[in-house]
C-alpha cells in the first residue's frame, strides 16, 4: 500500500502543513520551469473540509446530506485576480463546474450538483446566494479578457462580491 502521497496531502489527520507547502512548491517550481506551460495553467489549491482548516459560514443546504463548511481555495494562473477575495458560494463541485463552462462540456447528468446555477447575492450578504440551491463555477477568480467572469447562465459582470 502506498502511504507516500498520504503523507503530504495536507490533511491533518495524515500530514502536517509543512510537507503539503513542500509538494505544492515543487509544483510551482516546476510550473515556473515551463513558462509555455505555466502561461496557460490554473492550479487550485484547496483542502477537504473533513482536514479541519475551514471557517465558519453559512452552510448551504442542498440536498440530503446538505454541503460541507466553507474551506480555503486560493487560485494560481496568469488569469487569476489577484489580492482579492472572491466571496461567491463555490463546493467541490465548483471545480468540475469550472471545467465543464470553460470547455463547454454538459453536467454529468440530470441529477448532479454540477446542474445548479450560478449565485446571485445581494449587497447584504455577499456569502448568501439568493437563488439558492447555488454554486459557483470559479469564472470569478480570473480575467480572461475575451471572457466576461460573469455566471455562465446569462448573467454578466462581476456581481459575487470581490473585495
Amino acid at each position: 500500500m502506498a502511504r507516500g502521497r498520504e503523507l503530504i496531502d495536507g490533511s491533518s489527520a495524515t500530514s502536517k502543513l509543512d510537507l503539503f507547502e513542500g509538494m505544492l512548491q515543487k509544483i510551482l517550481d516546476s510550473l515556473a520551469a515551463n513558462p509555455g506551460l505555466e502561461a496557460q495553467t490554473a492550479l487550485f489549491i484547496t483542502f477537504d473540509e473533513g482536514g479541519g482548516y475551514y471557517d465558519s459560514g453559512f452552510i448551504q443546504p442542498i440536498d440530503f446530506f446538505g454541503d460541507g463548511p466553507r474551506i480555503p481555495m486560493i487560485v494560481v494562473s496568469p488569469f487569476s485576480r489577484g489580492g482579492k477575495v472572491v466571496h461567491t458560494y463555490y463546493d467541490h463541485v465548483s471545480v468540475l463546474k469550472f471545467i465543464e463552462a470553460n470547455w463547454g462540456l454538459s453536467p454529468l447528468t440530470a441529477r448532479s450538483r454540477d446542474n445548479l446555477p450560478n449565485p446571485k447575492t445581494s449587497d447584504d450578504n455577499p456569502y448568501v446566494p439568493t437563488n439558492r440551491p447555488a454554486l459557483g463555477d470559479l469564472f470569478g477568480n480570473f480575467q480572461f479578457g475575451d471572457r466576461d467572469g460573469g455566471d455562465h447562465d446569462g448573467h454578466h459582470g462581476d456581481d459575487h462580491g470581490d473585495h
